[in-house]
């Protein structure tokens, strides 16, 4: 979180908003503050999810927006938390926090645990349980239509302002790509069954596994874009945390079993062209340059810790020599699914 937004907030912003949903925060706990205020709190010793989100990164049609989808989700049966209403009946609280707000609102806690890379569940069956999850949310989101409260477009994103956050001379080269790649992505065409609301973060940190099943959470990166970006990102990350460190081959030979694996699951529910399959290194390469955009925008540059300094160098790396996260036979990939 900016330092400026962390001046802000109070353990009186957090107890009152908590109160605003019937809530108490005696053992509150903190799961984040990255892009939001995350705590788990409890009602009647059931423990729920209280988000705060700051009025500088969404809008309260922006986060109200989510929340209706989200329940739109939840009512067709896709595995999602329940956005709860407040004492006073609204999705979304408002707290003052000197001129500016926070947007307050309260999820049903997922059941089940979070899946580690290293874990034994990290493997084929859980792959195509994502991808089936995910087609199904795309499935039923080609029939939902928004109200007056709208999501933003992809191409709306701040962070894809690439020349305010990435001022280095050096990088000169990197934002031209950017450039490039937005102009790429922003030439497919847009139809109802390519596009429309995406969580666009569907990662093992975003999801708990529960008897077999998963339960997604974590909204908050929505938007309106291509649905074949929530195939790209799992793959991305998937690949990212698990062998970043290794050489482009073997994240390559594992990039193939996931992908596999996530669009068998992801085609027993919802149909996608090949041609978007053969699009993925586009998306990608976008996540890529969002990312590096990110950490330019949230971390002290000057200040980087090791951990921060290596990611932010392997990206860089990457963008600077045309080298993507992962290199794969998309045509193979898709043979391969498309017979089994």
């Amino acid at each position: 979180m900016e330092k400026w937004i962390e001046e802000l907030f109070t353990e009186e912003i957090l107890s009152v908003s908590a109160t605003r949903f019937g809530c108490e925060t005696s053992q509150a706990k903190k799961l984040g503050d990255f892009e939001n205020y995350v705590y788990e709190v409890h009602k009647d010793g059931v423990p729920y999810i209280l988000r705060l989100t700051h009025s500088s990164h969404r809008s309260k049609g922006e986060v109200e927006a989510e929340l209706k989808w989200i329940n739109y989700l939840h009512k067709h049966e896709v595995n999602v938390s329940l956005v709860n209403h407040s004492v006073e009946g609204n999705l979304v609280e408002i707290m003052e926090a000197g001129d500016t707000y926070f947007y307050v609102c309260l999820f049903d806690k997922a059941p089940g645990n979070s899946v580690k890379i290293n874990d034994s569940l990290f493997d084929e069956p859980l792959f195509y349980k994502w991808g089936k999850l995910t087609g199904h949310m795309h499935r039923v989101t080609k029939e939902y239509e928004q109200d007056d409260s709208v999501r933003e477009r992809w191409d709306q994103d701040d962070v894809l302002d690439f020349d305010k956050y990435i001022t280095s001379e050096q990088d000169v080269t990197i934002v031209k790509k950017g450039h490039s790649n937005i102009e790429t992505i922003s030439s497919f065409v847009e139809t109802k069954d390519s596009f429309g609301l995406i969580h666009s973060d569907i990662h093992p940190g975003n999801f708990f596994y529960h008897e077999g099943d998963l339960h997604v959470f974590d909204f908050d990166d929505s938007s309106q874009f291509f649905f074949v970006s929530d195939v790209a990102i799992p793959l991305y990350y998937s690949v990212w945390w698990k062998f970043r460190n290794e050489s482009l081959a073997n994240r390559n030979r594992f990039g193939e079993t996931f992908l596999v694996s996530f669009l068998k699951g992801y085609l027993t529910e919802c149909e996608l062209e090949d041609k978007w399959v053969q699009r993925i290194p586009q998306f990608l390469l976008l996540r890529d340059l969002t990312l590096y955009s990110v950490f330019h925008k949230k971390w002290d540059l000057e200040n980087l810790s090791d951990g921060e300094e290596s990611l932010l160098s392997q990206i860089r790396n990457r963008l600077l020599n045309d080298e993507p996260i992962v290199e794969l036979d998309y045509r193979k990939i898709l043979g391969e699914v498309r017979t089994t």
